[in-house]
C-alpha cells in the first residue's frame, strides 16, 4: 500500500496515480468517482460525506487485503465534507505488471471500499429533500 487517506481537502488525482507508480508496472487501473448531477432520477444539488474516526484505518486494511500477487501497489483517497456536483469524491489506483490485473483489482477495490469503509453520504436534492446513503 502506498497511500490510504480520508481527506477534507480536494483530491489531487495525479498524486494518487503517482503513488502506485513503479518501474515494474506495465498497467495502472484508475477509478475517479465524481459527484453526479442526478441519482435515482432526481437532481442532486450537492452532498456531504462523513467518516467514522476508524475510516482511514479500515481503508488501509482494505487496500492491504488486495495487495496479493500480481498487484504491485494500490492507493485510495476518499473525500469528506461538503461537495458539489462535479467534485472528485474518491480516487483509487492499482498498478500491476499487466493491465488486466490492475483493472480488475481496481474495480474490486472500489467495490469493497463502498461496502466496508465507514463513510456515509448525505445527498441534497434540488427539491430540498435530503437522504443518507450507506448507513
Amino acid at each position: 500500500m502506498r497511500l490510504a487517506a480520508i481527506s477534507a481537502e480536494p483530491i489531487d488525482v495525479g498524486s494518487v496515480i503517482e503513488a502506485v507508480g513503479d518501474p515494474h508496472a506495465g498497467g495502472t487501473g484508475v477509478f475517479v468517482g465524481h459527484v453526479r448531477a442526478q441519482d435515482g432520477g432526481r437532481d442532486v444539488s450537492g452532498l456531504a460525506y462523513e467518516a467514522h474516526p476508524s475510516a482511514a484505518d479500515v481503508l488501509a486494511q482494505v487496500i492491504e487485503d488486495v495487495l496479493t500477487e500480481p498487484i504491485i501497489a494500490a492507493a485510495a483517497v476518499h473525500r469528506t465534507g461538503q461537495l458539489v456536483v462535479g467534485d472528485v469524491a474518491v480516487v483509487v489506483a492499482v498498478s500491476s505488471a499487466h493491465r488486466g490485473d490492475a483493472l480488475s483489482v481496481c474495480t474490486a477495490l472500489i467495490d469493497t471500499i463502498k461496502t466496508q469503509v465507514p463513510i456515509w453520504k448525505r445527498q441534497a436534492f434540488d427539491d430540498g429533500e435530503t437522504e443518507w446513503v450507506g448507513l
